[in-house]
Order: C-alpha cells, then sequence, then structure tokens
C-alpha cells in the first residue's frame, strides 16, 4: 500500500512536471529536468525500501528438512541450511538410502547418470547448494541441466527453509512425500 502511494504521488509529480512545462517559459528544461530526477529518487527510494520490508531477516541456525518417504530407487532428500549473521553459509541437499549413504557419494550412481545425461549427483548437488549461499534466493537457484527432477525438489524445498530461518524456527520439516510406484 504504501509503494503505491509513493508511485501514485511520484506520478503526479511528473506529470506535474510536464503540465508547468508546457505552460512555463525559457528554464522549463532545468525544471522539468529537476522534478524528473527529484521523481526518480522517490521511485528509487520506495522500490528498495519496498525490497527490503519483502526480505524478512534469517535468524542463525540450522534448518533441516527430510522426506518420510524413500523413492521406487531406495532414496529420500535430506536438506539442510545454516544462517550465520543473517547468512545462508552453508547449505546440504542430497539424497540418502536406507544405509544412510548419500547419493553424492554413490560412485556407480554417478557413472551411470553421467553416462546417460552428462551430469551425475557429485556434479549437480554441489551446483545446486553453492548457488543458493551465492544468491541467498531459492528463487534465483537455476535448473541443473540433466538433473531437473533433483532442482525442482531443490527448488520447492529451499523456500521452506527459508521461510523456517525466518521465523527461527528450527524444528525439523518432514515432508511426507508420496511414493511413486
Amino acid at each position: 500500500m504504501e509503494l503505491k502511494k509513493t508511485l501514485s504521488t511520484a506520478t503526479l509529480l511528473l506529470a506535474s512536471t510536464f503540465v508547468l512545462a508546457a505552460c512555463g517559459g525559457a528554464d522549463t528544461d532545468t525544471e522539468t529536468e529537476s522534478s524528473a530526477a527529484a521523481s526518480s529518487e522517490v521511485m528509487a527510494e520506495s522500490s528498495s525500501e519496498a525490497a527490503s520490508e519483502m526480505v524478512a531477516e534469517l535468524q542463525d541456525g540450522t534448518y533441516t528438512l527430510v522426506e518420510k518417504n524413500f523413492d521406487t530407487r531406495g532414496w529420500k532428500t535430506e536438506f539442510s541450511i545454516t544462517v550465520v549473521d543473517g547468512k545462508i553459509t552453508e547449505s546440504t541437499f542430497d539424497n540418502v538410502n536406507e544405509a544412510g549413504a548419500k547419493k553424492s557419494e554413490d560412485s556407480e550412481y554417478q557413472a551411470n547418470m553421467v553416462a546417460k545425461v552428462g551430469v551425475g549427483p557429485a556434479d549437480y548437488f554441489p551446483q545446486l547448494n553453492n548457488q543458493l549461499i551465492e544468491t541467498q534466493d531459492p528463487e534465483a537457484v537455476e535448473v541443473v541441466t540433466g538433473a531437473t527432477h533433483s532442482s525442482d525438489t531443490f527448488k520447492e524445498y529451499a523456500p521452506m527453509l527459508v521461510a523456517a530461518a525466518e521465523a527461527g524456527d528450527t524444528t525439523t520439516i518432514e515432508i511426507d512425500n508420496v511414493v511413486e510406484e
């Protein structure tokens, strides 16, 4: 609502400037430029204020999400982020099997997937995790070619962890994922 008021005010100022310029004398170019600059500053300030209000501060801690069920291949997602000084400093998104082994450390799975699509879990899990740390924004994380399903899962779960970090809720998020047969 505040943004709409500010933008409306800036638009009104800009429109008034053009009306005055049309009716004014020889100095109208200078007046128009300074009024337009003032309007731009108001709009820029209101945009940055709105953006900072939309991003809640992250609370320090470790936030964890786990899937309850293993998929048909015997894997489930475990994902956590660590926040220090309000920034995501660590992201550990991976799949684990019933023995607790990580998919990113399974050399046979890696080799088979690289042979089929050119990328394996030892490649794409670190890429996704690093993107989140670099961007601090789950929406800015790009899909890794060849790992669309894992990328989509990452992009679905990361906002849940960020929301928990905003609330400071370190309770493990459990996802009752449906196992496809």
